[in-house]
């Protein structure tokens, strides 16, 4: 299937944009992403133009909302007049990256289990934990036009498993999730998948932003970081800051310890995830003196 989307939209960054775990890059240029039992391989055809693995209907009720299609992410970088270059200069830098709206549940274990990892080593404990725990995901048998057999709808030679849900977790028992290599972080997704149990995903989205804050930090082991994290990255409350090293380095450093986000109101979580693309990308977002201005944390929205 043949989309279009005249919007930002860049599938290498959303990949590296650090929100995800289990997306990546095929071997053929193929991007492959997974949400809950549903598996897509996309890739950028012509100008505009991707080809998709999917039905209409899948796209329509799963990835279109997936990859948040309704928000205009270019109309959201041309409001934004900051006088902060660094800042400036990130949300250039992000341009294409979308906040994706993925499943609450694996959202909430996997930023969890990113408690002082790097993204390779989350990525692989994910992956871990989904084959010792979850599914095997089947792919459309026409997805094999997309990569090569070896590739599609296998992870390293093995099936391509859906991340596990909390009974899933609790049925694996805490020896096999524990090899996972998740190390002080399991007794954190055990409790999660515990008190999950007993709650309904879906209808916390009815929550206001604080109340669905509260609701994540009252998780064991959760701090405003992941609950952050999960309103952001689950339910699309793009006005929620998560607060990594990266992030507290350029408030530091380039914003002279000023935070500069809560004046970019509603949008803010969605700049935030351009300064984190930039700030991991360049490594250290204080090397860049001149981007430094004394004026930090003035910010307008037109």
């Amino acid at each position: 299937m043949i989309i279009r989307i005249e919007d930002d939209f860049d599938l290498e960054k959303i990949v590296v944009s650090g929100q995800c775990f289990r997306a990546r890059k095929m071997n053929t240029g193929t991007y492959r992403f997974i949400t809950g039992r549903h598996i897509l391989y996309i890739r950028e055809s012509g100008d505009s133009e991707f080809e998709c693995s999917c039905s209409e209907e899948e796209w329509s009720e799963v990835w279109h909302p997936y990859f948040d299609l309704d928000r205009d992410y270019r109309a959201v970088r041309e409001k934004i007049l900051c006088e902060n270059e660094f800042i400036n200069h990130a949300v250039e830098m992000g341009q294409g990256i979308r906040v994706l709206r993925q499943d609450p549940w694996e959202t909430l274990v996997t930023f969890i289990i990113s408690q002082r990892k790097s993204i390779p080593s989350i990525a692989a404990c994910v992956e871990k934990i989904a084959k010792t725990a979850g599914k095997p995901v089947l792919a459309d048998t026409s997805a094999a036009e997309y990569g090569s057999v070896e590739e599609i709808g296998t992870e390293d030679g093995e099936p391509v498993f859906g991340f596990p849900n909390p009974e899933e977790i609790l049925a694996s028992g805490e020896e096999r999730i524990a090899a996972c290599g998740l190390g002080y972080r399991l007794p954190y997704v055990m409790s999660a998948a515990e008190k999950a149990l007993t709650i309904d995903f879906k209808a916390l989205d009815l929550l206001d932003d604080e109340a669905l804050f509260d609701a994540f930090t009252a998780f064991y082991g959760v701090g405003k970081k992941i609950s952050n994290c999960v309103c952001l990255f689950a339910y699309g409350r793009v006005s929620r800051v998560p607060v990594d090293t990266w992030i507290d380095k350029v408030i530091r450093e380039d914003c002279g310890g000023c935070d500069p986000f809560p004046g970019f109101g509603e949008v803010a979580g969605i700049i935030q995830q351009y300064v984190f693309y930039c700030a991991r990308l360049e490594k250290s977002p204080g090397r860049g003196v001149s981007r430094r201005t004394e004026q930090t944390g003035t910010l307008q929205m037109t």
